[in-house]
């Protein structure tokens, strides 16, 4: 296939706001494209790369050779280049690079030099989500999207479904099944601001500690376990105390889902950043263990034996946790049979009292009902939590002063759109440590795609948890909305852009907000999207070029004072 077929596509998908036309266009390009090639096709829509790094910097990216004047560029042939550059290293890599990169934009088209450019670059993604992706799969290949959006979710991969739906039609998608060592995508939750929202919403649930550990998905079958993290990355190697904890189980194959925490000396969690430290470290884990020991507590079962219970609601699934695993291994819960009695809402509210008590992160509320569904935030899961936060995308940053001259401080941030890109909806400096300060400016720098002596654009890569105390109502933001007294809570390097939350859920937090000032009734000061009036979703730079980013119109060009 022709890379200007691809790029061609991705244009005429980000052209248009109509779901149906953005569907139809994909749709016509996986009719015409190999299987074998499917795989980095959708990859390149989605405005990823294979090779995640290329070690192509943006100063070398703005050397452009003349373009060629006919397109014979093919797909295939873009894969290889770009794994060339990406496996130089050593001395004169630099220079190396510059080589292959410009072989491989002279034999590009003005049109797809620039789509090369776009991907090399880490532009915000092109408006080809891997939802549309999937309904686009579907029509190409006469299947059901639910059926596609399941083999998906089974598989891991959309690429892998699309190589196999391609090749062999519908009938192909039955190979996609729960399998043990092979992780699914796991079921995420939306957010209500208290336990009578949650009651309200769900009905009869089961009411759980939400705890502010690493989320993991332990694959025994026999003696063999495998641990994957939430982004489906394996890391049994680093977690031994894990592995000993699913070998104590009363069943030889099973799929659990659950996370893994540390205990001080009084039985309180300690904080979430050792914790993910420790998973982080594969060095001497031996002596991470010993220094942390870390305990597995499971939530929920997605196989048994030779059953999947992914299809079974939760009660059924529950239950078959408390067969197998002991009640140290699971969460602390409370079954609410009916949400409306007055006396087991007390108790929900008690319950999740204790739960602050104890130290944890707050209670999560899952229907009865339910089944799990796996790579879907589902209306089934709520989270509680005594502060509303989001996760949010690190679109760009700004260069601090004062004090903070030389590093990167006041953050944009951006929540998700429907169409893969982000909505800006404000900035944050609160809650920054010195610490945090330093390891971002690196980090982002790392990821950098430009910066103008002011603002430093990045991939949108980075997840940031951010707290704040309100919505208000502001013109200057695409949503309508921003967020009033923002703050950082932490870096969620276990999350992928994503995964981040979506402008809908900002939206829906609305109605269970408290009142929500017009802001051209705030005071001056909080009429300016800064960082302590815009926590949630941000703004890029003006003038920005790209299409994904919506961003408000004349931000001011300096770090603003808190008010």
């Amino acid at each position: 296939m022709l890379l200007a077929d691809v790029a061609r596509t991705s244009g005429e998908v980000a052209a248009t706001a109509a779901r149906s036309a953005k569907v139809a266009a994909l749709a016509r390009l996986f009719a015409r494209t190999p299987p074998d090639e499917a795989p980095v096709v959708i990859t390149y829509l989605a405005g990823r790369l294979p090779q995640r790094r290329t070690g192509v910097g943006w100063s070398t990216l703005r050397e452009r050779p003349p373009p060629a004047a006919e397109a014979r560029l093919e797909v295939a042939e873009v894969h290889a280049a770009l794994d060339r550059i990406a496996a130089v290293a050593g001395k004169g890599a630099t220079t190396e690079r510059k080589r292959l990169l410009a072989a491989l934009m002279s034999a590009a088209t003005e049109e797809e030099q620039g789509f090369l450019l776009r991907l090399i670059g880490g532009e915000p993604r092109q408006g080809a989500l891997d939802a549309l992706a999937v309904e686009g799969l579907a029509a190409a290949a006469g299947a059901q999207p639910e059926e596609v959006r399941r083999a998906v979710m089974l598989g891991g991969s959309l690429g892998a479904v699309a190589r196999a739906l391609l090749a062999g039609g519908p009938p192909a998608l039955a190979a996609f099944r729960l399998e043990l060592g092979r992780p699914v995508q796991p079921m995420l939750a939306h957010s209500a601001k208290d336990v009578d929202e949650a009651l309200d919403r769900l009905g009869p649930c089961a009411v759980e500690e939400k705890l502010d550990g690493i989320r993991v998905q332990v694959h025994r079958d026999g003696e063999t376990v495998r641990i994957y993290t939430r982004t489906l990355d394996e890391i049994t190697d680093r977690l031994p105390d894990v592995v000993a904890a699913a070998r104590e189980l009363a069943a030889d194959r099973a799929v659990l889902d659950g996370e893994v925490i540390a205990l001080d000396e009084d039985g309180r969690p300690r904080p979430f950043q050792e914790v993910s430290s420790r998973v982080g470290s594969t060095l001497d884990v031996a002596g991470a263990r010993a220094a942390l020991p870390l305990h597995p507590v499971f939530f929920d079962l997605l196989a048994v034996d030779d059953r999947e219970l992914l299809g079974r609601p939760t009660r059924e699934r529950h239950a078959e946790l408390a067969r197998i695993a002991p009640a140290r291994r699971r969460v602390r819960r409370l079954v609410a049979e009916d949400p409306t009695d007055p006396d087991t809402r007390r108790a929900v509210r008690e319950f999740a009292r204790e739960v602050l008590e104890l130290g944890h992160e707050g209670v999560m509320a899952k229907a009865l009902d339910a089944p799990y569904s796996a790579g879907r935030r589902g209306a089934a899961w709520l989270k509680v939590k005594p502060v509303l936060t989001l996760d949010l995308v690190v679109l760009a940053a700004e260069w601090g002063h004062g004090r903070r001259t030389g590093r990167l401080s006041n953050l944009h941030l951006g929540a998700r759109l429907p169409d893969g890109g982000f909505a800006m909806l404000g900035k944050t400096f609160k809650g920054l440590t010195d610490a945090t300060l330093a390891w971002q400016t690196e980090a982002l720098q790392r990821i950098a795609v430009s910066d103008d002596g002011w603002v430093v654009r990045v991939r949108p890569e980075l997840v940031v948890e951010i707290a704040f105390d309100g919505l208000q109502r502001s013109s200057r933001y695409p949503a309508g909305v921003t967020l009033r007294f923002a703050r950082v809570v932490r870096y969620r390097e276990d999350k992928s852009a994503a995964e981040a939350d979506t402008v809908e859920t900002v939206l829906a937090l609305r109605a269970g907000a408290m009142p929500t000032p017009d802001d051209t009734t705030t005071p001056p000061s909080a009429t300016t999207p800064d960082a302590a009036t815009t926590p949630d979703v941000t703004t890029t730079p003006p003038n920005t070029t790209t299409p994904d980013v919506r961003a408000a119109p004349g931000d001011p060009p300096e770090e603003n004072p808190a008010p």
